[in-house]
């Protein structure tokens, strides 16, 4: 029974995903960040910062664990907390260091895709995305 659970898809899929954030963990750790981070932080990618409320739909984090993380990452100097719009609703953007930051996840996401991928035909890519896609469709139901 276990063999058979090893050839399905799901099964392949996750252990991709895994070993992909697994390989991702390596440039965060050397910034100080842990695993959820980098959703904050390309959520972040508006230099006018983001309120709370859309960094909470964004990164499908509650209040509570946004707070603690933004804390976190604002005693790291990598974000500021801000109070943006008409309102002054609270917010966050990246720091100087914060984009730096980013920037750098950016290019180890763009190159482990490119490491993945990039022996692909640009057929196959598109094939590759439409069925990743359909799939993300289906598991969202």
């Amino acid at each position: 029974m276990q063999e058979t659970i090893a050839k399905t898809t799901i099964y392949n899929l996750i252990n991709a995903g895994h070993l992909a954030r697994q390989a991702m963990l390596v440039p965060l750790q050397s910034h100080g960040l842990v695993p959820g981070d980098d959703a904050i932080l390309f959520a972040l990618s508006n230099p006018n910062g983001e309120s709370e409320e859309n960094l909470c739909l964004l990164t499908s984090l509650d209040k509570v664990a946004l707070d603690a993380r933004l804390d976190r990452l604002a005693a790291l100097e990598i974000l500021q907390r801000v109070e943006i719009g008409n309102k002054n609703q609270p917010a966050a953007r990246l720091s100087e260091k914060g984009f730096k930051v980013s920037n750098n996840l950016v290019a180890n996401w763009q190159q482990l895709d490119e490491a993945l991928i990039g022996e692909l035909s640009n057929k196959e890519k598109d094939k590759l995305q439409k069925n990743l896609n359909r799939f993300i469709k289906l598991l969202s139901l």
